[in-house]
């Protein structure tokens, strides 16, 4: 098989039966949800986008190894141009969700890549068969065009213990017993976006592990429906049964959360990729590029979504003629400088990139991680300086039914119109998507998961300040500025006269 097509992928969702836990009840039929029709349908459009001669070139390539053409996801990057070819399907799949699907399948494929061009460090930990079967299932992720989520961040419950430490024995997910076909794994992780409507799930870790903590240091893949493998489901944000006139991005684009649970379930050992091993798990990160090429995708897509915010803002600051108040001007301003900072971040990192041992080319850390610094607080104030101007209008929306009820719908027309050239309608709509993004619950998830999209903020700013420190042990230019004082004042000219006596 090479690329799917939409109704390949869809095709895939029909014929699987998860086990999907939603507002206390079984999920027996995913498509027909109303809840995960239109994301569906939205993530088969990116999979049609493939087939798009617009798009095709741009967004796919022919494998080397089969011949046949796959997405750019998975193309091992050899030089600047490969980090550039899988930019490409990065922006053009974050544009047709406007950057607000986090977990569209291009980011998990990057990642997978990433693990099998390092395949030497499975080996290392697992001998050849962990090697293998990384190659492997990355051959058949490929192959198949798959679409994964993923499982990496233990459950909140007593986060002041480590795994092996929590009161009862499995809250998070380990290992159970060695079998003759494989590992049997107990307990929970979190945080599985989108995965009713995805194939399989990856499970792997942060770096969090310690001694102890062995059965729960484990990595390995699974389809979706896997028996014993239970989806819960947090509330949604939406019911889908919403107008797209009334709710015109949260009608498409609920992005679902779950925890998965695995009650005794069965990992084949082909499906294996780190058993039991605290060092591989904590070094997985820094060792597989796993942090490091997926950061890139990360990036484009948060730039794909603070451009679309910031679009919005400006479209709302125009539509009611406030963009001329300089107060205004200087938010819109704020906004536009944030975006036009991450856009150079992003070129910088391709430009400035390196080649491993491996012969993979690794963009440039150092600007993907302030854009990871970046964004947590740059989109929640983006969502602030849009709610700032939108003011109360974004409280006083009418909807779709009322501009065609014939009775009140010229007072729709009279009293909802924005500034000159911007009729009523066209300024209710406007306002809405504004209202979805930084009002309803849709748009408040979209703020919490940019602040903790790449993990602890907080965290993760002591890690960059560390790596920092590490990298750069002293400061010449502080030195030379001290020297070069020094050798100028008249104290130091004078007490080398005093010396030279």
């Amino acid at each position: 098989m090479s690329i799917r097509t939409g109704a390949d992928y869809i095709k895939g969702v029909k014929s699987r039966q998860p086990e999907v836990w939603l507002r206390g009840e079984k999920v027996t039929d995913v498509y027909n949800h109303p809840v995960f029709t239109q994301p569906i349908k939205e993530m088969a459009k990116l999979y049609d986008m493939q087939h798009d001669p617009e798009y095709q070139d741009q967004i796919t390539h022919i494998c080397e190894e089969t011949g046949k053409r796959v997405n750019n996801a998975f193309l091992i990057p050899r030089d600047g141009e490969d980090l550039q070819a899988r930019r490409r399907v990065f922006e053009v799949w974050a544009e047709a969700t406007f950057g607000l699907m986090g977990r569209t399948p291009d980011f998990l494929n990057v990642v997978l890549t990433s693990f099998a061009t390092n395949d030497w460090f499975f080996r290392q930990y697992g001998g050849d068969r962990y090697g293998d079967n990384i190659i492997n299932y990355y051959r058949y992720v490929r192959d198949n065009d798959l679409f994964l989520t993923h499982a990496i961040v233990n459950p909140q419950n007593d986060r002041s213990k480590s795994s092996h430490e929590q009161d009862s024995e499995y809250s998070h997910l380990g290992v159970v017993r060695e079998t003759e076909d494989g590992l049997i794994v107990r307990g929970s992780k979190m945080l599985a976006t989108l995965a009713p409507i995805t194939d399989e799930v990856i499970i792997y870790s942060y770096p969090s592990f310690k001694p102890g903590d062995e059965k729960f240091a484990i990595s390995f893949a699974l389809p979706i429906d896997t028996p014993g493998l239970k989806i819960y489901c947090r509330e949604e944000t939406q019911d889908g049964k919403r107008s797209t006139w009334d709710h015109p991005l949260a009608s498409r684009f609920e992005e679902m959360d779950a925890v998965l649970v695995f009650d005794d379930v069965l990992v084949p050992w082909d499906r294996v990729f780190i058993n039991q091993n605290v060092e591989a798990g904590n070094l997985l990160y820094p060792k597989t590029g796993a942090n490091l090429q997926p950061s890139h995708q990360s990036a484009v897509r948060g730039l794909a979504k603070i451009s679309f915010v910031t679009d919005v803002t400006c479209s709302i600051a125009d539509s009611i003629g406030v963009d001329g108040f300089l107060n205004v001007q200087n938010q819109l301003s704020e906004l536009i400088q944030g975006v036009e900072t991450i856009r150079a971040l992003v070129r910088t990192a391709e430009r400035e990139y390196t080649i491993t041992e491996q012969g993979e080319a690794l963009p440039n850390i150092v600007p993907l991680e302030t854009i990871r610094g970046l964004l947590p607080n740059m989109y929640p104030r983006a969502i602030e300086i849009l709610q700032t101007i939108g003011a109360g209008g974004l409280l006083m929306s009418p909807t779709g039914a009322d501009f065609i009820n014939p009775e009140i719908s010229e007072d729709m027309n009279k009293y909802y119109s924005g500034r000159a050239g911007v009729p009523s309608e066209k300024r209710v709509r406007l306002f809405k998507l504004a209202w979805d993004l930084c009002g309803e619950a849709f748009g408040q998830r979209l703020v919490q998961y940019e602040r903790y999209y790449s993990g602890d903020p907080v965290r993760k700013m002591g890690m960059f300040y560390n790596v920092h420190k590490r990298n750069h042990p002293s400061y010449p230019r502080v030195e030379r500025a001290l020297e070069e004082s020094l050798l100028m004042s008249d104290e130091y000219q004078k007490s080398a006269k005093e010396l030279s006596k």
